[in-house]
């Protein structure tokens, strides 16, 4: 209701930007306590700087590396591993889903084999995608396509065998084609649970990235991690977990909005 209906004398109605811009200074409380803390733990030498580096100091570093271009040139490089990986990964994953999830012989074929692969640590194959994939780029999107193949494959495929039996007789009863039912019912049903996956794959991809530059890297922010090891400079460092984990939260932030707009038709609880 806007405040030109409001009866006179009725309290008007805040804009909606005044409850947005309260909800997002409260998700930034939590984030901004945690700085302050840490900035005072390293002022007072609780905290020693070969320990962790100060905020201000790893703000001072992080500039330092951009003013250089020397952030941005890792930062390329991780994306592309990430696209790339995430890229295969998802295609592999909603592909496998399809056919497991639409069909009970695919899913006798494909469910056993990806459900054992996916207890695999990703750490117990870093030496045999060496040995299968050489050192180079290779094996580091691999890492990444297998890590994110697995949550959207369980999320779409769960999405798809969750859809209610309902809407599939609703569907058999209008005589919907085998290929209408899947294009107007069946995929729009599991796009939820896809888009969920989605977003664990994402979160994973990142994971995984941290493990795969860190080893026969040359280029990358974990490779930008690890050099800066060698000589204890514990500000780099931060600042390749703050680029990871900006990363992790614009990707995620990407993927809400995809869900808010594609999903426009789910009325879902927000809290209270």
């Amino acid at each position: 209701m806007s405040n030109e209906s409001l009866p006179p004398g009725a309290p008007l109605a805040p804009p909606a930007w005044r409850w947005l811009s309260k909800l997002r200074l409260r998700r930034l409380l939590g984030p901004l306590f945690i700085v302050v803390t840490w900035q005072l733990l390293s002022s007072l030498q609780i905290v020693s700087p070969r320990v962790l580096a100060a905020p201000t100091t790893v703000l001072a570093t992080g500039w330092e590396l951009v003013k250089e271009g020397e952030l941005q040139q890792h930062l390329w490089v991780s994306l592309g591993r990430v696209v790339r990986g995430l890229g295969i990964g998802v295609s592999v994953g909603v592909t496998l889903a399809l056919l497991s999830g639409l069909f009970r012989l695919g899913e006798d074929l494909l469910d056993p084999p990806i459900q054992m692969l996916r207890t695999l640590p990703i750490l117990a194959l870093v030496p045999l995608f060496i040995l299968w994939f050489g050192i180079g780029e290779t094996p580091k999107v691999a890492l990444v396509a297998l890590g994110t193949m697995f949550p959207i494959y369980l999320n779409t495929y769960a999405g798809i065998r969750g859809i209610d039996n309902k809407l599939v007789e609703a569907a058999t009863t209008l005589r919907l084609s085998r290929a209408e039912l899947i294009v107007h019912v069946i995929l729009p049903g599991a796009l939820p649970g896809a888009l969920v996956g989605l977003r664990y794959s994402l979160g994973i991809a990142w994971l995984i990235l941290v493990i795969s530059e860190q080893i026969n890297a040359t280029a990358g922010i974990g490779y930008l991690m690890t050099n800066a090891r060698e000589f204890l400079r514990t500000d780099i460092i931060v600042v390749g977990l703050v680029v990871y984990s900006l990363l992790g939260l614009l990707t995620d932030a990407l993927v809400r909005a995809l869900e808010r707009r594609v999903l426009v038709w789910r009325v879902a609880f927000a809290g209270g």
